[in-house]
C-alpha cells in the first residue's frame, strides 16, 4: 500500500468507516438485523418521534429507503407510525415495547464492536482522538456561511449581508 496514503488522515477515516461498517454489518447480521434497521432504531430510541424525513436526514439515506425500513419494521410489531399533530402529511415514528430487548442488545454489540476497534489503543490516545474528531466536526458544522471551501472569505457573500 502507498505510504503516503496510509498516513493522510483522511484516508485512514475512510478506510476505518467502510471497515467498521462491513464489520457493524457482519455482527447485525449474526441477530437478524441490518447495519441500516439497527441505525434506524438507535436513532429513534434516542429520539423519539421523528418524522421520516428527520430520519432520512439523520442517516443520510433517501427517505424511499427509510420508508421501506419502517415499513419491514413495523410489519414486525417493532414501532408504529403515528400522524402528526399539527402537520397531516406527516408521519411520527415511534419505537414499541418490543423494541427495547432489541435495542439492549445492539447496545451490548455496539460496545463490544468499539472494543474491538479499539484494542491496543491507550485510553489517553483514544481521548485525544475523541477531542481531535469532535474539534473537525465542529470546523465542518459551524463553518462560516462567508467561508468558501477553501477556507477564505467570500467578499461576494459579505457584500450582500452589508
Amino acid at each position: 500500500m502507498n505510504k503516503d496514503l496510509d498516513h493522510n488522515l483522511f484516508s485512514l477515516l475512510h478506510d476505518l468507516a467502510r471497515l467498521i461498517r462491513v464489520e457493524a454489518d457482519k455482527r447485525a447480521r449474526v441477530h437478524g438485523m441490518t447495519r441500516a434497521g439497527w441505525s434506524l432504531m438507535s436513532r429513534l430510541g434516542k429520539h423519539p418521534g421523528m418524522s421520516q424525513k428527520e430520519l432520512a436526514d439523520s442517516l443520510e439515506v433517501e427517505p424511499i429507503s427509510v420508508a421501506r425500513m419502517v415499513d419491514r419494521l413495523e410489519a414486525a410489531g417493532l414501532l408504529e407510525r403515528r400522524a402528526d399533530a399539527s402537520d397531516r402529511r406527516i408521519w411520527r415514528l415511534h419505537l414499541l415495547p418490543a423494541a427495547e430487548p432489541i435495542l439492549t442488545k445492539m447496545s451490548v454489540m455496539g460496545e463490544a464492536l468499539e472494543s474491538f476497534v479499539m484494542q491496543g489503543v491507550p485510553a489517553c490516545t483514544r481521548e485525544a482522538m475523541i477531542e481531535g474528531l469532535l474539534q473537525m466536526k465542529m470546523n465542518l458544522t459551524q463553518k462560516s456561511e462567508t467561508q468558501g471551501p477553501d477556507g477564505t472569505i467570500d467578499t461576494d457573500s459579505l457584500r450582500e449581508i452589508a
